[in-house]
């Protein structure tokens, strides 16, 4: 398994109903505040972050049931990571700035694959795009 897989893995470990709840809050604004990053070599990032977002309100809000709380958890996670602005590589004028976020959020996606592939179906988005292999 590898490094970011574990951190990953480690990080929706801790991460509870609770706060899923309060992180659905917050999620109108950071979305927002995705759409800012400016991560050229990452182009779908924040198309991913926003798809995470998306997956996060719908379950959380009942609206959508059959995500498993651990593609939540994981996704909660890699939201909270994002936001936080503060990484493993620094996001701020370096070619390789974004790449840590895209890493969890890869993990992420690549984990849950089928859980959000079904998700992206039942919502109407295209689920390459989502995985870049549009």
């Amino acid at each position: 398994m590898s490094e970011i897989v574990k951190f990953v893995n480690h990080g929706a470990a801790t991460i509870t109903p609770a706060l899923a709840e309060k992180v659905l809050h917050q999620l109108p604004q950071w979305k927002l505040e995705f759409t800012q990053i400016h991560a050229p070599k990452f182009p779908h990032l924040v198309d991913q972050l926003e798809f995470l977002a998306d997956a996060v309100e719908d379950a959380t809000e009942g609206a959508y049931k059959d995500l498993p709380f651990v593609a939540v958890a994981q996704a909660v996670f890699a939201l909270v990571y994002a936001h936080k602005k503060i990484g493993v590589v620094l996001d701020s004028g370096l070619e390789l700035g974004g790449a840590d976020n895209s890493s969890i959020v890869r993990a992420v996606l690549i984990q849950n694959e089928k859980a959000f592939a079904i998700y992206a179906g039942t919502q109407g988005v295209d689920w390459r795009k989502i995985t870049s292999q549009a």
